[in-house]
């Protein structure tokens, strides 16, 4: 960052401003590290150890293959059960278990004969959040599920932008015709009910995370079209495209070192409200029924759950501050980026 910012003044100064906002600024970093955090959830959230050190072995089950119950001394040969092992080797003394913050895998039930689940937060068993109807660890299926959220969220905004950045870009560069086809276009596919698609093909197949990708950025792509279109036609009447023209500079020259530079303000502003938007867009269809199957981890699924069991209210209580939180925080961001490129705040000469 140093090195552009230093180069590119502007940048620089835009930088600066973005720090000045600390809410904003602090939150980019708690941001980042959820998500790198979630990157890294097996590591955070398993049923299998980090380090196993038995008879002066080391094992690290989290990055090697499965380890069968007799490799430590059991008489079983499926995969060893690390909990029950951490407890076993620690009262004979021959060596002992590191296990993640949370003990639990999303996929595993945890079911104790007599008491059905869900289960209340205890520390003592390692569920700080519970756990949900199916006996599913609430903490370590809130963890995965922000990554489902926010990869998809990520890849959604990326589809979003290619297209209707590229459309948006040629309909205010070239305009005439083909900017009063796509414009028709667009007033068309923004009519189509996107929520009737999403049921009509939930009924047919399966959804997945890549056909509902698909089917969101396939409907999604409109909203940025226009900004960009708007954008570009503000910069093409400017002097300095005119003055491209007139010394014989290519079109694909003038809108890639020209247009879209100039209108990186408007692609950068709407990213984390993009982000936002496919959080609570995957969380909702999730909940409806539409979205990911199960036992896929999900915000909205267990959500869904705590709706229909209120008497679990951590159910409910941990996925609404989880979501409030990160919709939080991605608003702080907006907010920063929104005032470190608006020029009507920052019009002065120093």
């Amino acid at each position: 960052m140093s090195i552009f910012t230093l180069r590119n003044p502007v940048a620089k100064k835009r930088w600066q401003r973005f720090r000045q906002s600390k809410r904003g600024f602090y939150s980019t970093w708690i941001l980042l590290v959820l998500t790198l955090g979630s990157f890294g959830a097996e590591l955070i959230a398993s049923n299998r150890a980090l380090l196993v050190v038995y008879e002066n072995q080391w094992y690290f089950p989290t990055f090697g293959d499965v380890r069968s119950g007799k490799e430590f001394g059991l008489d079983y040969s499926y995969e060893v059960n690390y909990r029950e092992l951490q407890n076993q080797l620690s009262e004979s003394g021959n060596g002992w278990v590191l296990m993640p913050l949370i003990p639990y895998s999303p996929l595993e039930t945890d079911l104790i004969t007599g008491d059905f689940p869900p289960h209340a937060p205890s520390l003592s068993t390692g569920h700080y959040l519970g756990t949900d109807t199916s006996g599913r660890d609430v903490a370590a299926r809130l963890l995965y599920g922000f990554r489902t959220a926010i990869v998809f969220s990520l890849l959604l905004l990326v589809f979003n932008y290619a297209i209707g950045v590229a459309i948006g870009c040629l309909m205010g560069f070239w305009g005439g015709a083909f900017d009063l086809i796509f414009q028709r276009i667009i007033e068309i596919w923004s009519n189509i009910p996107f929520l009737y698609v999403i049921m009509i093909v939930a009924s047919i197949i399966t959804p997945s995370f890549w056909s509902l990708l698909f089917i969101m950025a396939f409907f999604g792509w409109t909203a940025m079209t226009w900004y960009m279109r708007t954008a570009t036609y503000k910069e093409v009447a400017r002097d300095y495209v005119m003055a491209a023209r007139a010394i014989g500079a290519s079109s694909s020259r003038i809108v890639f070192r020209h247009i879209l530079p100039n209108s990186v303000s408007t692609l950068v502003t709407f990213i984390p409200f993009s982000v936002a938007s496919g959080i609570t867009s995957l969380t909702a269809l999730d909940y409806l029924g539409f979205g990911l199957p199960p036992p896929v981890s999900s915000w909205g699924e267990l959500l869904k759950q705590g709706t229909e069991n209120l008497e679990s209210l951590w159910l409910v209580g941990s996925v609404v501050i989880a979501m409030t939180v990160i919709l939080m925080l991605v608003a702080y961001i907006g907010e920063a980026i929104r005032d470190a490129y608006d020029p009507r705040q920052f019009s002065y000469y120093e």
